[in-house]
């Protein structure tokens, strides 16, 4: 009504305050290094260019390329050998399929009783973070907790056993194998035993007692906590307790 006119208004877009060689420069550091803040990145790039540039600029510009800031995955450190042995555990149950189903996994963890995952949420207005409702407590001390074993199988599981304190040998002997594991895969047609390579696991004792009641084990390389499925039993059980 005011131009006469319905071709579409022409939008004003703001210049670009990098130049094309600066944005080689940001995409190279962050690239060469994952690790490097924008803000380091920034004052490299004033050193070098005498042009200052901000370092909310910079994350804009490592976005337009796909990169954005993410939490890293924490993982055990590797050598070539555990890499090997992974593999090699991999390669040779790749055509495992029934199979699974007479695995035992079995595994101990420190359920924490006053601590929470992070992803409870409270519905408050704007200024009411510091009231109490809205305030998740926690010690400054150690975190109360017990330490669990347990044992899944595709059809059935064994039965939660608390160990008191830490567990050694012994206790996973006398608490563990003795009273719940030798009975449970008794009643089992064929089973394959599954733990990890901690030290009460793998000591004399231990391994003695597989051998004497003639229990197979599932060979398993070091540093390979994650590829067992009970991992992920533990936490679900950590986010309903939370």
């Amino acid at each position: 009504m005011q131009e006469g006119t319905t071709d579409r208004r022409g939008r004003l877009h703001l210049p670009q305050c990098t130049t094309s060689r600066e944005d080689r420069l940001i995409m190279q550091m962050a690239v060469m290094n994952y690790a490097v803040t924008s803000r380091t990145v920034a004052q490299h790039i004033e050193s070098v260019t005498h042009h200052s540039v901000s370092a909310r600029t910079i994350r804009g510009r490592l976005q337009q390329i796909g990169l954005s800031a993410r939490r890293p995955l924490l993982g055990l450190p590797l050598t070539q050998n555990h890499r090997r042995l992974r593999r090699q555990l991999c390669n040779e149950r790749r055509t495992w399929v029934a199979e699974w189903n007479e695995v035992v996994f079995t595994d101990e963890s420190r359920i924490y009783l006053q601590n929470h995952d992070g992803q409870i949420r409270v519905w408050r207005h704007r200024g009411e973070s510091m009231l109490n409702s809205c305030v998740m407590h926690h010690n400054t001390g150690l975190a109360l907790g017990i330490m669990a074993w347990s044992g899944i199988r595709y059809h059935s599981r064994t039965h939660l056993v608390r160990i008191a304190g830490t567990l050694n040998s012994q206790r996973y002997m006398s608490k563990v194998l003795e009273p719940v594991v030798l009975p449970y895969l008794q009643g089992l047609a064929t089973e394959i035993f599954q733990q990890d390579n901690a030290r009460p696991h793998v000591a004399r004792i231990v391994q003695k007692f597989f051998v004497n009641h003639q229990i197979e084990l599932l060979l398993w390389p070091a540093r390979s906590p994650y590829l067992s499925p009970i991992e992920n039993m533990w936490s679900m059980v950590a986010q309903r307790l939370s």
